[in-house]
């Protein structure tokens, strides 16, 4: 494997993981091969420099997958709207937007086709 292989690979596993906008990515264990090692993927991967590092990327983590990103199983709210009682107004006013989208819809299609 080359680096630009690895680099490939960890892309789109950050992407399939939902760890892309995480702000530090997450550290990387391998065995060292020469793909591994390589200056390219050295500098493509950001390492934690101070003992902090990882506390903060792990605060980081777990605040936008609370409050940030929707989950199919909670009807795409996040666990945050679940846990203060904001899912019932969200689902409300997505509904009414949605009614207000399909009548819109409805009379643009109607006055396109007359």
């Amino acid at each position: 494997m080359r680096a630009d292989d690895v680099t490939e690979t960890l892309d789109r596993a950050l992407v399939a993981s939902g760890l892309n906008g995480v702000a530090h990515r997450p550290r990387l264990l391998s065995d060292n091969g020469s793909s591994y090692i390589a200056a390219d993927l050295a500098g493509w991967l950001e390492n934690y420099y101070l003992p902090g590092d990882p506390e903060a990327c792990i605060g980081a983590f777990v605040d936008h997958y609370n409050h940030w990103r929707y989950h199919e199983s909670l009807n795409n709210l996040t666990p945050a709207d679940v846990y203060f009682r904001r899912a019932q107004a969200i689902l409300q006013k997505r509904e009414n937007i949605k009614r207000r989208t399909i009548e819109l819809r409805r009379l643009q299609h109607a006055n396109a086709a007359a």
